[in-house]
C-alpha cells in the first residue's frame, strides 16, 4: 500500500485504482488476478451495460464548455459474499473488464486483501501502463524538431 502522504485526498487512492482497472484490458485484468485462487462469490448488482455518455471539452482548458461528442461507456456493480460492493465504468464495450474491475475494486475495500492485490494487480498493471507511456513519449521526442538549433545551422 502507499504510505500516507502519496494520497493525501480521501478517496486518491481508490481513484488511482480505479484509474489503472480503466486502461487495463480484461485480459491483463485476468492474468493478474490468475494467480490469485480462489477469487470470492460475488453477484452482479447491475451489468456489465454499454451506453454513451457525452463528452465535453473546453477551449485552451479554461473556455466555456462545448459537447465534444459521445463515446461509449460499460458500467459494471458487483457485491462479493462478504458484502463489499465494487464499481466500475471503462471506455468501450469490454464486457469483461468492466465486470473484473468491478470485482477487483471491491476486493481492494477489504483492508485484509488489499495489500496483496495492489502489489499483486495494480502495480504490475501501473507499470505496463507507465511503459507504455514512455514508449510513446520516446517515439515522439525522437520525432521532434529543434527551430532553435535549426536557425543557428544557417548562420
Amino acid at each position: 500500500m502507499a504510505d500516507a502522504g502519496s494520497f493525501p485526498e480521501p478517496h486518491a487512492e481508490r481513484r488511482h485504482w480505479m484509474a489503472v482497472l480503466a486502461r487495463a484490458s480484461g485480459e491483463e485484468i485476468a492474468t493478474c488476478l490468475a494467480a490469485r485462487t480462489p477469487l470470492p462469490a460475488y453477484t452482479r448488482l447491475r451489468g456489465p451495460e454499454a451506453g454513451l455518455v457525452m463528452v465535453r471539452g473546453r477551449v485552451g482548458g479554461r473556455g466555456g464548455a462545448f459537447n465534444l461528442g459521445e463515446m461509449t461507456v460499460t458500467r459494471c456493480t458487483v457485491r462479493t459474499e462478504s458484502g463489499l460492493v465494487g464499481h466500475a465504468y471503462i471506455a468501450g464495450r469490454d464486457a469483461r473488464q468492466a465486470e473484473l474491475a468491478a470485482l477487483v475494486d471491491a476486493m481492494l475495500q477489504d483492508p485484509d486483501a488489499a495489500a496483496a492485490l495492489q502489489s499483486d494487480v495494480i502495480r504490475p498493471l501501473a507499470s505496463v501502463q507507465q511503459r507504455r507511456r514512455d514508449d510513446i513519449a520516446a517515439k515522439a521526442a525522437a520525432t521532434q524538431v529543434q527551430f532553435f538549433a535549426m536557425q543557428n545551422m544557417r548562420t
